[in-house]
């Protein structure tokens, strides 16, 4: 079996997400260990969002069976798509439909290929999906939902201080309320070639969080 690490790593200097980084301890002072300190949000970078996110008393990481995270994924591959461009349900009846019922959502966009994902241009000119395109994913029952892009619209106005209404982030809205985690900000996706891959997405532990940075890992055969 050959493993796709998917995770962004946590860098300094991300212009969305502030990164403190520090180290206590130091070998050329005759101390006996290093030890890095880290700090950043629970929402930067690969990372998992509970219903707790946008859901007022909501369910949090704590909640989450492991199990709806770690198993068989449908790649949905729309590596064609076009910057700026809405996904829709025609879409995803013509590039998901060996998805079946509860298994994890995958999307294999490549966006990381076309844009830089440390710069502005990833998130202000990313495909987007659409409300129908969420439905039709909701009604398949996945057990998560994993993007390669960042999936709603509104994300740029998020960029410009501006906060849509509920109904305008779309994957939140129609997955994320309903019980479907979210897994964002995945990268490397192009190194997936097959159609199906075992998924193995794992939050921190923080307890009572609403998300929390993950390892993203996907299982292939070796060709």
């Amino acid at each position: 079996m050959r493993i796709i690490d998917l995770s962004m790593p946590v860098e300094e200097g991300h212009f969305r997400w502030p990164v403190t980084r520090g180290r206590k301890g130091d070998f050329a002072k005759g101390d006996l260990f290093e030890a890095t300190t880290i700090g950043t949000t629970c929402h930067g970078f690969t990372h998992m969002d509970a219903p707790s996110h946008m859901v007022s008393g909501g369910p949090t990481l704590d909640d989450l069976d492991l199990s709806r995270v770690v198993g068989p994924a449908a790649v949905i591959d729309l590596s064609d798509i076009s910057p700026d461009q809405e996904i829709t349900s025609a879409h995803l009846e013509r590039s998901a439909s060996h998805m079946q019922d509860g298994q994890i959502a995958l999307f294999r966009t490549c966006w990381d290929g076309q844009r830089d994902w440390r710069t502005e241009a990833y998130w202000r000119e990313a495909p987007w999906m659409s409300a129908s395109a969420c439905q039709w994913l909701l009604e398949r029952r996945p057990s998560a939902v994993a993007f390669d892009f960042p999936q709603d619209w509104t994300i740029r106005r998020v960029l410009d201080g501006e906060m849509r209404p509920i109904k305008e982030h779309v994957t939140h809205d129609i997955l994320l309320r309903n019980g479907v985690t979210l897994i964002e900000y995945l990268v490397g996706t192009a190194a997936i070639e097959t159609e199906h891959v075992f998924l193995c997405a794992l939050p921190i532990r923080i307890p009572g969080s609403d998300g929390a940075p993950a390892r993203v890992v996907a299982w292939t055969e070796e060709k």
